[in-house]
């Protein structure tokens, strides 16, 4: 079990995506159910209490503590199948997309559909019963677990779905046993509040401990398991659980029902509902009027004068094509009698429908982005009787209007009368405070008024904890009180949380942002990156990296120097030295930060002038340097590995890590560079060229996989795909000593990154014509980086907008494949597509090459950019090491079940000798095997 008291790790842990900042005395990473056992008793003998943190996506508080925080994601991510995916055994700190990605090959899905999937662990979905937009209170947690291994605060550990669960419950726990059964018995005897209980939970509600759980179960292990199901945390821990899955409905059409006001809109509502629609999404007039400044509106919401407009995104979900006839039909009768403020269609096309889904998940998006500096984002739910949502719509925009809320926006699951909405606030400012509570309290007035629910799918958290007994009533919270006193007596876990005798608790240790860079203004801590980063394991996740800048001003500004010297001395290697700056980061978050663009501008604030006057000179002099490079590498293969390897320990130690790459005998030795030379193979016709082949330095520096000297690796491969295809192309000039800028840019030279640059562009834009063909580059991140340069040179200089930059996977898959053959095909091929070819949208490209090779493809389970990151895996390989632990692991796993690869591929060289090492299989670029199998037509 580890455990750490730095400063630099309590702050890292003290933010969530709520508005409360508490900060942990200290982090505790147990590797197993006794090892969270054995922490509870630790915790217990200090007098410290103990909280959970998995996806920390909690928008309520509940994923901070000022006492004990237990890490449960590390060491319980383990997935396994049962019954040919009927059933699935998880642990809680795997996230919902990674358990859905293994059980989509069986057609089969968890139920619970949160929106914040890429990063909500499963131990957070349990805790905060959370649902989503199709899976209402039918597929929730509740309703598909089958089984929890639960550790309780006294350190029992009991599974609730393996036989004689109930008995084993009574000999380990006979007071909870014997308390559960009373609490059953006790509440069933009063049919009136069996009624209450009913109503409460006859919609969404997340709200305090689930007592439904008495009348739903009968036995006792039962009712615990289930009241463990939205307890966040308060009663046990779930080491493990079981879940039935549901099956995967593939066929859908989605549709926007566009009315000229709310009212019209809701009194369209109940019939939709009866459809049977998968999903019925709420966007309300101000949401569209934030769509419209998207930059990819789809052209039916651009054309709306948007007034007191509102709509509903809905879709039919269905197994086969005639469920989905069938439902199309029904939808589109029921479309005729409905006044819609403009014609609405089922689309069944994806990028139609993506453009759609992408307005309504992108609100979140425009309205966090769009927040001034300082504020905190407030992301809220509720729910009412669907007939009632309409008043609780009105009623929130009057609060907002009352209170002086700008920029909000009402959106939701209509289908639920589950609603969201959003507003921004500056705890700073004088009467914010008292703002807030006001507000608060009239929304408690206005929900629980129509008979709702103060919170349908976020969990109860800090937030609402002191309003539970204002909603259920003084016999129920009775109830809830008695729930807790009897599993956890001692108060051990998460105090605070769901239940609050204090009614302005709600108001304590709220977040108080503070104005650091853009970068760090924008981010809204929800975690969304951190399943992406390649470090998360190792040392920081972009989150982290943000909030412990935040952390650094608020030290620096309160005169706390010591921390902030603390702080800067452990962020260096944490936060700076540690990080691929691959960009994933950016794909998954909610605000478009890329927190790699953050790193490397402190590397560049940091960098030493020695070592940038040097990088300048690089790129003086780029064809020279690179040659050397592979004379090096070519000379260190020749040599005992063990006498190179020494020799660069020695360097590191005396240079430093982030100064002297470590050498390994897994490296190539040098490349030969295959068309970098003016008038070289790619020449070839140059008086009628179709493309600019712009060879990536990464293959004269680095040889081919296959170890021969005459082999020209992606770039050789390219070009005898291209003369195969008849597609003639041209060189630019002095190519030799041209570069994407990568190296000096993700270093944080930016002066080497200026001069390389001013000799780049004109070269392309001379050697493409002025933009009239496309310039064609073989390594993906160098394709990123010459689509970044131009991207920035293009701001201050218009002519470079037109230079158009492709990657060679893209184009051999729409332009040289169709002119080829493949006689005789491999059996699997393993793909690890990188962190560039998700950025640039080549994947599909790259799996469309394999699949022309290959009888079955395969991207393994764990997935993730391997960090080789250009040179980051020779100075740091621990970082790829860490990064590719979850995708080795998916590659074993694939090979155990169904059988060794043919292949192993992918589309940079980096990536390639990053994953060679991590996995022991060789990996070479797509390029490279089609080149061996395929002939022209």
């Amino acid at each position: 079990m580890e455990q750490t008291v730095r400063s630099l790790d309590r702050l890292a842990y003290a933010h969530d995506a709520s508005h409360y900042l508490l900060v942990p005395e200290a982090v505790v990473t147990p590797q197993d159910a006794a090892g969270v056992a054995r922490a509870f008793a630790s915790a217990r003998a200090a007098g410290r209490c103990v909280s959970f943190r998995s996806g920390g996506t909690s928008l309520s508080g509940q994923g901070v503590t000022s006492g004990v925080m237990l890490d449960t994601r590390k060491h319980f991510r383990r997935i396994e199948i049962l019954q040919g995916g009927e059933e699935v055994r998880v642990g809680p700190g795997a996230t919902v997309r990674h358990v859905n990605t293994r059980l989509a090959r069986h057609g089969r899905k968890l139920g619970p559909d949160p929106a914040s999937e890429i990063a909500c662990t499963i131990g957070g979905v349990i805790a905060n019963n959370s649902s989503g937009m199709a899976c209402g209170t039918v597929e929730n947690s509740y309703r598909t677990v089958t089984g929890l291994v639960l550790v309780l605060p006294s350190g029992t550990v009991i599974d609730t779905g393996a036989p004689g669960a109930d008995a084993e419950l009574a000999r380990l726990e006979p007071g909870i046993h014997r308390g559960l059964a009373e609490l059953r018995d006790e509440l069933r005897a009063d049919p009136a509040l069996v009624a209450e209980v009913r109503r409460q939970y006859a919609i969404k509600n997340t709200m305090g401990y689930g007592l439904n759980s008495l009348l739903d179960h009968d036995e006792p292990v039962r009712i615990l398991e289930h009241l463990v199901i939205g307890s966040e945390g308060t009663l046990a821990f779930t080491a493990e659980a079981r879940f039935r899955t549901i099956e995967v409905r593939p066929r859908i059409a989605t549709a926007l029902l566009v009315f000229a006001s709310l009212a019209e809109a809701m009194a369209a509502l109940p019939g939709l509902v009866d459809l049977g629609l998968a999903t019925v999404e709420l966007m309300d007039a101000r949401s569209l009027r934030v769509a419209q400044g998207l930059a990819d509106v789809p052209g039916d919401i651009a054309r709306i004068d948007v007034d007191c407009h509102a709509a509903l995104l809905v879709e039919v979900h269905a197994a086969d094509e005639e469920g989905l006839l069938e439902g199309e039909r029904a939808v589109a009768d029921h479309l005729a009698g409905l006044p819609l403020a403009l014609p609405a269609r089922l689309t069944r096309d994806d990028a139609e429908r993506a453009a759609l889904w992408s307005v309504r998940k992108g609100l979140y998006t425009a309205v966090a982005e769009a927040r001034p500096s300082g504020t905190t984002a407030l992301l809220e739910d509720i729910a009412v009787p669907v007939d009632r949502l309409l008043a609780a719509c009105e009623g929130l925009e009057r609060l907002f209007d009352a209170h002086r809320y700008e920029g909000t926006v009402i959106f939701g699951h209509a289908k639920d009368g589950n609603v969201h909405f959003m507003v921004n606030e500056d705890f700073r400012a004088a009467g914010a405070r008292e703002r807030y509570r006001v507000f608060t309290d009239e929304l408690v007035d206005l929900v629980l008024g129509l008979g709702g629910t103060l919170k349908a799918e976020h969990g109860t958290g800090r937030v609402m904890a002191p309003f539970v007994r204002r909603q259920f009533g003084d016999r129920l919270y009775g109830f809830m009180q008695r729930i807790k006193a009897l599993i956890d007596p001692d108060g051990l876990l998460a105090p605070g949380v769901l239940l609050s005798d204090d009614p302005e608790s709600y108001l304590d240790h709220l977040k108080l942002p503070t104005t650091v860079e853009e970068e760090v203004d924008r981010c809204v801590e929800c975690g969304y990156c951190e399943p992406v980063c390649p470090s998360r394991n190792l040392t920081l996740t972009p989150r982290q990296r943000i909030v412990l800048r935040r952390e650094l001003v608020r030290a620096e500004a309160n005169g706390a120097n010591a921390l902030a010297d603390e702080l800067r001395e452990m962020y260096r290697y944490d936060g700076v030295e540690t990080c691929a700056a691959d960009g994933m980061c950016a794909v998954a978050c909610p605000v478009n930060i890329n927190t790699g663009d953050l790193v490397r501008r402190l590397r560049a604030e940091d960098g030493a002038r020695v070592a940038d006057a040097a990088w300048a000179g690089a790129a003086e002099h780029w064809g020279a340097v690179t040659r050397a490079g592979s004379a090096a590498l070519t000379l260190a293969d020749r040599l005992p590995a063990p006498l190179v390897t020494g020799a660069t320990a020695v360097g590191r130690a005396i240079l430093g890590a982030e100064t002297v790459p470590r050498y390994d005998a897994d490296l190539p030795a040098g490349g030969r560079g295959a068309g970098r030379e003016p008038g070289g193979d790619a020449s070839d016709g140059v008086r009628h060229p179709e493309l600019v082949f712009f060879a990536a330095c990464i293959g004269t520096m680095f040889g081919a996989a296959s170890g021969d000297p005459r082999d020209g690796g992606s770039a050789g491969a390219l070009l005898a795909l291209l003369r195969r295809a008849g597609i003639p192309a041209a060189v630019p000039d002095a190519v030799d000593g041209l570069c994407c800028g990568t190296p000096w840019k993700s270093k944080g030279h930016l002066s080497g990154y200026g001069l390389m640059s001013e000799r780049v562009l004109p070269a392309l834009w001379a050697a493409s014509r002025q933009g009239e063909l496309p310039i064609v580059c073989d390594a993906a991140s160098c394709s990123e980086g010459l689509d970044v340069m131009i991207a920035q040179a293009a701001s201050e200089d218009p002519r470079y907008r037109g230079l158009r930059v492709i990657d060679a996977t893209q184009f051999v898959a729409d332009r040289v494949l169709p002119r080829l053959a493949v006689p005789r095909r491999l059996g699997r091929v393993a793909v690890h597509t990188t962190c560039s070819t998700t950025q640039l949208g080549a994947n599909d490209a790259v799996l469309a090459l394999a699949a022309a090779v290959a009888e079955e493809v395969v991207v393994p389970d764990g997935w993730g950019c391997c960090a080789f990151a250009g040179d980051r895996g020779m100075l740091h390989p621990e970082l790829t090491a860490s990064a590719t632990e979850d995708e080795v692991a998916g590659l074993a796993r694939a090979e155990r079940e169904d059988g060794a690869f043919d292949a192993y591929v992918s589309a940079n060289r980096t990536c390639e000798i990053g994953m060679t090492r991590a996995t022991g299989r060789e990996y070479r670029h797509v390029l490279e095997l089609l080149a061996e199998h395929a002939v022209a037509r």
